[in-house]
């Protein structure tokens, strides 16, 4: 069985590559951020036609999360059980859903912006709120997993030069300590390090010749408990569909796992709405 987590930064935008990504890379389950579109929007038709159907959370051309699946779609979840909220709006930032074997959340944690900034507190009350919401199934015996763009990076080899991050998010120590909060929940990073390079990383900005340079940073992540994590077989960020025109500035970070994910169950539960 095949996962994969991508911030598409725009499924609009990159639909195209996104259609033929899941043809060539036989992805059963992928965890999507930044969907950028409204529920009604989304391409539930076309991703129907290449055999996956789709659980969306998603308000407009900010953030949005979905999870895509051929295995089976079911309990589907829509929102963060206790989220804070930014400037009195609950954000479509989180959603999880039964595929097959396993349950998963596609999450895109907030930016935070700037250290001191409103929205950076709510970065950080964002990750307690998820820590709770999770507890229970990290705890449970079935595979489960939290996969997406956390806004963070774990550690300082997870970016090409900490001092160029000096002062900014995503490295702060309170960033840190939520993730590892997050972790004590019974959660453990899925995804080893190296490789095969060095530094795994699956964001590069769009600017500075960042990508051509290797200017990255390793922060979307698979945060998994132990029998998703037992089954997990390899792993790879694909840093090929980075390259080219049209591109999302994020790769796909992708999972095989020893799972049979007996695809004739079929949906329990509608899937959109």
């Amino acid at each position: 069985m095949r996962i994969a987590t991508w911030n598409v930064n725009s499924i609009t935008a990159r639909l195209p590559r996104l259609l033929a990504w899941l043809e060539s890379s036989g992805t059963d389950v992928l965890c999507l951020q930044e969907a950028k579109v409204a529920e009604e929007q989304f391409p539930f038709a076309e991703l129907r036609e290449h055999g996956y159907e789709a659980a969306v959370h998603a308000t407009g051309r900010w953030n949005g999360v979905a999870v895509l699946s051929r295995v089976g779609l079911a309990d589907v979840v829509k929102g963060l059980p206790g989220d804070p909220g930014y400037e009195g709006v609950s954000e479509a930032r989180a959603l999880s859903a039964t595929c097959g074997p396993v349950r998963v959340w596609s999450v895109y944690v907030p930016n935070g912006r700037e250290v001191g900034h409103a929205h950076y507190a709510y970065k950080l009350e964002w990750l307690k709120a998820l820590r709770a919401a999770v507890a229970e199934d990290a705890a449970g015996e079935r595979p489960f997993a939290v996969l997406g763009d956390y806004n963070v990076a774990p550690a300082d080899d997870d970016v090409w030069d900490r001092a160029a991050f000096e002062g900014a998010t995503h490295v702060t120590d309170a960033e840190r300590a939520a993730l590892a909060e997050l972790r004590e929940a019974g959660l453990s990073d899925v995804v080893p390090r190296p490789l095969k390079y060095d530094h795994p990383y699956t964001y590069w900005d769009y600017r500075q010749l960042c990508f051509p340079k290797n200017r990255g940073m390793r922060i979307d992540l698979v945060y998994a408990n132990a029998a998703f994590t037992k089954a997990a077989q390899d792993a790879y960020v694909d840093r090929e569909e980075r390259k080219g025109k049209g591109a999302s500035d994020h790769a796909p970070v992708v999972l095989d796992l020893d799972l049979d994910p007996d695809p004739a169950a079929g949906p329990s539960a509608p899937a959109e709405g």
